[in-house]
């Protein structure tokens, strides 16, 4: 996955748990045209709404600007999970086991690189998805993205 180096998850997270936010995630990308972007999902128990982004996006531009953990210009967007929730760690994986979600792997497994299937559980390193009628292992340590499927 994009993810952040661990000195600026660490600088985003303490931002957004000062104010009652979880982060769930960082998607760290570095566009050679446009500089890196910073996507932040934080969560709540009451929900995420313009105001709280909002208010995530001020704290956490202001300990950027201090810290100076990105070197040249960067883009910062502040987000709610959404429908399509993304899952960056195995915690999320188990937190929403019974849901379907879709899986990019690096590089493929099985002939493939895109699943799409229910979470069944955690195992070690691994998460057990339900594709197609058979039980899938894919190792997260091989996972570019994953997302829940919303369900209507």
């Amino acid at each position: 996955m994009n993810k952040a180096p661990p000195h600026l998850t660490d600088l985003v997270r303490h931002a957004a748990q000062g104010l009652g936010y979880e982060l769930l995630g960082i998607e760290y990308l570095s566009r050679p045209q446009a500089g890196h972007l910073l996507r932040i999902y934080i969560d709540s128990p009451d929900g995420v709404g313009l105001s709280d982004c909002e208010k995530v996006s001020h704290q956490v531009s202001g300990v950027l600007e201090v810290e100076d953990p990105i070197k040249g210009e960067y883009a910062l967007e502040v987000s709610s999970p959404g429908l399509d929730r993304p899952l960056f760690e195995l915690a999320h994986f188990a937190r929403f086991a019974g849901h379907t979600a879709r899986v990019k792997l690096n590089a493929a497994l099985n002939g493939r690189s895109n699943y799409k299937g229910t979470i069944v559980e955690i195992d070690g390193d691994d998460v057990v998805m339900q594709v197609e009628g058979e039980l899938i292992r894919l190792p997260f340590a091989q996972f570019a993205s994953a997302r829940l499927v919303p369900q209507f």
